[in-house]
């Protein structure tokens, strides 16, 4: 069952349950004058996001659909959506859209450089490069400026069928699904690189006040805090 929620203004969180896996696949729609779609998800869920996107505005209307990385659950659907949405245009890392989208995508993907910006309407979005965080070294995070929404992909992933949104703790579910996955096959599937303490400590100086998590609750706490915690418990579990 896939479920809306609205994680702050006109930011809409759309979760699909995978009990045989015990995650949630998240995909995040920003309702503005040029509406924008971060993660399309698996192709498998296609029809289940794009019912999920369509209570909320037309299809045809999304102008952007971005991602972090190149894997399936960030834009296996991209060429799906772009059938649908003639006027949307992917975006990613310069990498990202140099390497993979070149080959991949049905229409041109605007690769986006560190620090580069894109408006929307109300929203002014911030891409931010942030190579092997959470992987891959195509990988980077998106900032809207305006309500101070941090979109941080795997970063902060929690399992289960947990609430859409939490103002408590997140860190203490992230912390037990790194030292899960530490003992089976994705073992160091999150990886620990003489940059990821300083990449998450910039991503706190940043002031997010939600935190819009790709796996388990998104967050409204003290989401700088989190992530400084966060960089401690990447340390400790997996910086052996």
């Amino acid at each position: 069952m896939t479920t809306v929620t609205e994680i702050a203004p006109d930011v809409f969180r759309i979760s699909t349950f995978l009990a045989e896996n015990n995650i949630q696949m998240n995909q995040f729609l920003v309702r503005d004058e040029e509406p924008l779609l971060w993660h399309t998800g698996h192709r498998y869920l296609f029809a289940e996001v794009r019912e999920a996107v369509a209570s909320l505005i037309d299809v045809d209307s999304l102008r952007w659909m971005g991602f972090s990385h190149f894997e399936p659950d960030e834009c296996g659907s991209l060429n799906d959506w772009l059938q649908i949405s003639p006027s949307a245009e992917p975006f990613c890392s310069f990498v990202g859209a140099r390497v993979n989208m070149t080959d991949f995508a049905a229409r041109k993907a605007r690769g986006m450089k560190d620090g580069e910006t894109l408006d929307t309407g109300k929203h002014r979005f911030r891409f931010l490069s942030t190579p092997h965080l959470p992987h891959g070294w195509d990988a980077g995070l998106l900032f809207e400026e305006t309500d101070g929404t941090l979109y941080c992909s795997d970063v902060l992933h929690q399992n289960g069928n947990v609430a859409p949104l939490v103002s408590s703790d997140v860190v203490g579910g992230a912390r037990e699904n790194l030292v899960t996955t530490q003992s089976g096959p994705f073992r160091d599937y999150l990886p620990y690189t003489s940059n990821t303490e300083s990449q998450l400590s910039m991503l706190a100086g940043l002031k997010p006040k939600t935190l819009a998590i790709m796996h388990g609750s998104s967050f409204n706490g003290g989401c700088g805090q989190a992530l400084r915690d966060f960089a401690g418990v990447m340390k400790e579990v997996l910086g052996r």
